[in-house]
């Protein structure tokens, strides 16, 4: 490009180098930015980088000064600070929803925001346990187009696959698409599911959507959520907590006793505001209203002996059942 032409862009180029070459602990003489304009085709004169600096201010950037044998120009404040940019490469990294692929996409638009020394700093690894990443890169596609079709108040069709034992995808419904009505998406277990409604059952469905593909908006209106749970609008939240980890079963009031160590566990899984009735100085009682599935209960298998179910008499007997099929399985 001409030098004429990059001249009319002076100050948005020295807003550029501002941002990238600085920050508290990096700051750049009056010189240097003449220098590094030059590298653009740009001539500047030490008064007009005075205007322009001043321009910037005014147009919110922080730029501030720092006296040494010369005076020294710094970027002091972004929109995010870098412990915050740290916190969400972190999120990027351990999140199992976002690929390999699109983490390192993710990660270079974070170092973008601030100066390319702190940017070194974003350069971290974070290992999770049993971490693993999700293998479908159209997952961001898919959710904004549910977003869409949820905003819009349409209906959808898509295909639902699964993975057999030789790891290639299957798809259910005999390859045939799903219409459903969908009215949210909901965050569980680090993995997004649609809450829907599908024609062949009377109550709402759930779908992986990184397990979604060929999703299209169709015209038909979805299905009024009254009609289905008899009321206007879904409290998102509270029906994930009773569905508990998306897989299906009747809501049941089922009361429970835990050891004291883990009240911890209750709170993180139902949230504060369950109410804790102690049971003696070693035990404590709630009572939650959760769909019992096979799911529910090997979450209460996992505690052994330190969470017991009290009632009612019809889950305990579940609870039985799947714990002898499991002891018979294993005797040989």
């Amino acid at each position: 490009m001409a030098k004429s032409s990059n001249q009319k862009l002076k100050i948005l180029y020295l807003m550029k180098i501002l941002l990238e070459k600085t920050d508290e602990e990096n700051s750049i003489t009056l010189n240097q930015m003449i220098a590094e304009l030059e590298r653009y085709g740009i001539t500047a004169e030490r008064k007009s980088i005075y205007d322009d600096i001043e321009a910037l201010r005014r147009y919110g950037i922080d730029i501030a000064t720092r006296k040494t044998k010369t005076t020294d120009y710094f970027v002091a404040n972004r929109l995010f600070e870098l412990p915050e940019l740290k916190l969400l490469v972190d999120i990027v990294q351990s999140s199992k929803f976002i690929t390999h692929k699109k983490s390192n996409d993710l990660i270079k638009k974070i170092e973008s925001l601030t100066s390319i020394h702190q940017a070194k700093k974003l350069q971290r690894q974070v290992y999770v346990a049993n971490r693993v990443k999700t293998m479908n890169e159209l997952i961001y596609c898919n959710v904004d187009t549910l977003h869409t079709a949820i905003s819009e108040n349409c209906q959808i069709s898509f295909k639902y696959f699964e993975y057999n034992i030789e790891k290639k995808k299957q798809f259910r419904n005999s390859g045939q698409a799903y219409i459903v009505s969908p009215y949210a998406l909901s965050w569980v277990d680090e993995n997004y599911y649609l809450i829907s409604h599908y024609p062949k059952n009377p109550d709402l469905t759930y779908f992986r959507v990184d397990r979604m593909t060929e999703i299209k908006l169709l015209k038909e209106p979805r299905r009024d959520l009254s009609e289905i749970i008899g009321e206007k609008s879904l409290d998102i939240a509270e029906y994930s907590k009773k569905v508990f980890n998306m897989f299906g079963g009747e809501e049941e009031t089922v009361k429970l006793q835990f050891d004291n160590s883990l009240v911890n566990v209750v709170i993180d899984r139902f949230g504060k505001d369950i109410s804790l009735e102690k049971a003696d100085e070693n035990h404590f009682n709630v009572r939650i209203n959760v769909a019992v599935s096979s799911t529910f209960l090997a979450w209460v298998f996992q505690f052994g002996n330190k969470v017991k179910i009290l009632s009612p008499d019809g889950v305990i007997e579940k609870y039985r059942e799947m714990l002898q099929s499991g002891l018979e399985n294993h005797i040989i």
